[in-house]
């Protein structure tokens, strides 16, 4: 369901973004929901066209002078195709040429079936990325630009080499770039430095820190935020610097886990986890945020909130941009029942089955306002500097958050 329209969540003006001689947009924007990101594009449409919409009040002759610039829908279909051996194809259902097309996908997106040999195949990440690819081909170099928008970017978990294995997202990048794509979006990369493998393309690993904090200020009240009541933790070395972040902006305290692992075996491609050990002061007593990039099993963020209860923290908020649940969800209800955790805070970014959203301790965060309006400004070759980095509306938003009354 789309949420009611709020210019603040915007924070944007069209004069102070782009001046009195705002650029002229690249082209027509098109957008191309791919199989799996036509809810999240549905509700990125819709908030582009009212942003869209408020530039006519301020400079009615923008859609005169840009044809393109106002439209009911904003979005070309493409078929995705399957035969009955697997193949597939991909047919554009609209014409794209001269287009600043973005193109959507959700990698991630499991619950997309397909048939081969009569049976029911579900879309693996590898699936969905094909069926990008046949996009791109089916362009055919008609339009102006293309830009993805991949969320959760392709195979990020193997971005580096630790023995003799693949680098997939690097090749990934490359592939793209070979392609035609000019810009490629993504939100908290697993590690951006992956970016080195395309240093003269545009890419951006845009954080989603502010909608995160924002959705934990308004659905928790009785929230205090000071160095004494609240503190934040990563639960791993990988994730500290997004940790540090987060504790640099809201003014508490860090802690770090780190893993013990077993290098010995290797268990569904990774050394299996034999402890986690603490590294910060007392949590007695303090609401804890745990922050992560992803949440894949959920193993890792559940044996971290044992450690924590069992050192007399209060509330556990888990705060992350993907929650993936790979094995269900029924440790994480125990978790709740039990009171392990209060919350988990992660965005519409990826597909979330529906149990998901219905589960008592899950809150969904809204991406599509701020991805609408990363469209608009690439759109306008405009700068994302104040997009990008999130701190200036986190110290806006939490001028109106009480603080602790401790002396």
């Amino acid at each position: 369901m789309l949420q009611p329209y709020d210019k603040d969540d915007f924070n944007y003006n069209i004069y102070n973004q782009y001046g009195s001689n705002m650029m002229a947009p690249v082209g027509p924007v098109g957008i191309i929901p791919l199989t799996g990101s036509a809810v999240f594009a549905d509700s990125v449409n819709y908030y582009l066209g009212r942003r869209r919409t408020e530039y006519l009040e301020q400079v009615p002759d923008l859609g005169a002078t840009n044809p393109g610039f106002i439209r009911h829908d904003y979005r070309i279909p493409v078929n995705t195709l399957r035969f009955s051996s697997g193949e597939g194809k991909a047919v554009i259902g609209n014409t794209v040429r001269g287009h600043d097309l973005f193109i959507l996908v959700d990698v991630m997106n499991f619950s997309c079936t397909y048939k081969m040999h009569g049976l029911i195949n579900h879309m693996s990440p590898d699936d969905h990325y094909q069926d990008l690819k046949r996009t791109i081909l089916a362009i055919s170099g008609k339009a102006r630009r293309i830009n993805v928008i991949m969320p959760f970017l392709y195979e990020s978990r193997q971005h580096k080499r630790n023995s003799r294995e693949s680098l997939d997202c690097a090749y990934m990048l490359e592939e793209l770039y070979s392609l035609g794509v000019e810009n490629i979006i993504t939100f908290d990369a697993h590690d951006d430095r992956v970016a080195n493998a395309i240093p003269t393309s545009g890419f951006e690993s845009i954080p989603s820190a502010y909608q995160i904090i924002k959705a934990l200020v308004n659905t928790t009240p009785d929230l205090r935020i000071c160095g004494d009541t609240m503190m934040v933790v990563s639960p791993d070395e990988g994730g500290i610097s997004r940790a540090m972040y987060y504790a640099s902006m809201l003014g508490v305290p860090l802690g770090t886990f780190y893993k013990r692992r077993d290098y010995t075996q290797v268990v569904n491609g990774r050394n299996p986890i034999i402890a986690h050990e603490f590294l910060g002061d007392t949590v007695e007593g303090m609401d804890i945020i745990v922050v992560d990039d992803m949440i894949s099993s959920g193993d890792s963020m559940l044996d971290i909130a044992r450690e924590l209860k069992s050192r007399k923290a209060n509330r556990i908020f888990c705060a992350t941009t993907f929650g993936l649940f790979t094995d269900g969800l029924e440790h994480f209800n125990q978790a709740y029942e039990q009171g392990l955790i209060t919350k988990v805070f992660a965005t519409n970014l990826i597909y979330r089955r529906p149990e998901l959203l219905a589960a008592p301790w899950f809150q969904d965060v809204n991406m599509a306002k701020f991805t609408a309006l990363l469209i608009d400004a690439i759109n306008h070759d405009a700068s994302l500097s104040k997009l990008v980095d999130p701190t200036e509306k986190i110290r806006s938003l939490l001028d109106n958050v009480p603080y602790c009354d401790l002396p």
